[in-house]
């Protein structure tokens, strides 16, 4: 399961399909190896299995696991992109972060906290919700290094409520608290995919009037993005990057299995095109939220997931593309 590479270091590999078969072998996403410390990573894998802070449905918590289920169809390489992660980063799954089911308060602390741990190693992080909630303890880690970052959000919500039933941190709250808490640069911040209905004419304004570029689902529709994604390219500039994908940013004909779907999405290949649409963005982190597989029993959204979170490892700097 590992390679050996011309600068001597040895990178973990999938395990392949030829040598075991895929309905058997690891439970880990993409069948690679698992560790227990993020010591020696480029990359950590880490599952926030969360989903006490969700508004509607949840099943979030069980993303994680279907999502490493389904992830054994993704191959190594990158055959339109001709990328190739597993010989360009040393990568490992190293598990899920220890909640307390019982408190989101506490869970958010105790992620947090993970995240800092992971991120003392040097390595970057590939993260699977979990409910949307995840994504702002993984900010304030991040921040710690990096200061306000740039922001690429996929979803079919603005996230940017001032709070939900009194409460300040929720999966409907995240992004105004990112940008209050000076985590986000909303100079250098794109929303992609917001649509359906709202409470008032203004429920996206928010977002806006802080200088963040709302790029809403109609604007999208019947069209590649690969033009948007050249301008928010040149938005982000040289500025360190995090990428939080809702899985339903993408229609529910291609994802229904997610706690809020909203009909009139992204498609499937326009959600490849935004992931692909980073490569030569300092991308510092990314993570793939919102799956509750039991609402998709064919385990297609778990499979869509895990090949967009492939894409993610794709577009991270210093992907070898052949």
């Amino acid at each position: 399961m590992t390679e050996t590479q011309g600068s001597n270091r040895t990178f973990n590999q999938p395990l392949g399909g030829n040598e075991m078969p895929r309905f058997a072998g690891p439970a880990t996403l993409f069948r690679l190896p698992s560790s227990e410390r993020a010591a020696g990573l480029d990359i950590a894998i880490v599952g926030v299995p969360l989903d006490i802070g969700t508004s509607n449905r949840p099943g979030a918590r069980f993303g994680p696991r279907g999502i490493r289920a389904e992830s054994v169809l993704v191959r190594p390489y990158g055959m339109a992109t001709g990328a190739a992660p597993f010989d360009s980063f040393q990568i490992a799954d190293i598990g899920d972060v220890p909640l307390n089911t019982f408190n989101l308060s506490h869970s958010i602390e105790l992620i947090e906290s993970h995240f800092d741990g992971i991120l003392s190693h040097g390595a970057k992080t590939l993260s699977m919700g979990g409910d949307h909630t995840v994504t702002l303890p993984i900010l304030r880690a991040l921040a710690k290094i990096h200061g306000p970052m740039a922001l690429v959000h996929v979803d079919a919500h603005a996230d940017i409520n001032d709070e939900m039933f009194g409460e300040r941190i929720t999966h409907g709250t995240i992004f105004r608290r990112a940008i209050e808490e000076n985590l986000i640069d909303p100079q250098r911040m794109t929303q992609i995919g917001l649509r359906a209905t709202g409470y008032s004419a203004a429920d996206f304004d928010w977002s806006r009037d802080q200088g963040v570029r709302v790029v809403q689902a109609e604007d999208c529709w019947y069209q590649s993005l690969a033009p948007l994604m050249a301008e928010v390219r040149q938005r982000i500039g040289d500025a360190p990057l995090y990428l939080s994908f809702d899985i339903d940013g993408l229609d529910p004909s291609v994802a229904p299995g997610t706690g809020t779907p909203e009909p009139a999405g992204l498609t499937a290949s326009q959600g490849l095109e935004i992931i692909r649409g980073l490569f030569g963005c300092k991308l510092i982190g990314a993570d793939l939220v919102e799956v509750a597989p039991q609402y998709d029993p064919s385990g297609n959204t778990a499979l869509l997931a895990a090949n967009l979170l492939f894409e993610m490892l794709c577009s991270f700097p210093g992907c070898k593309r052949r």
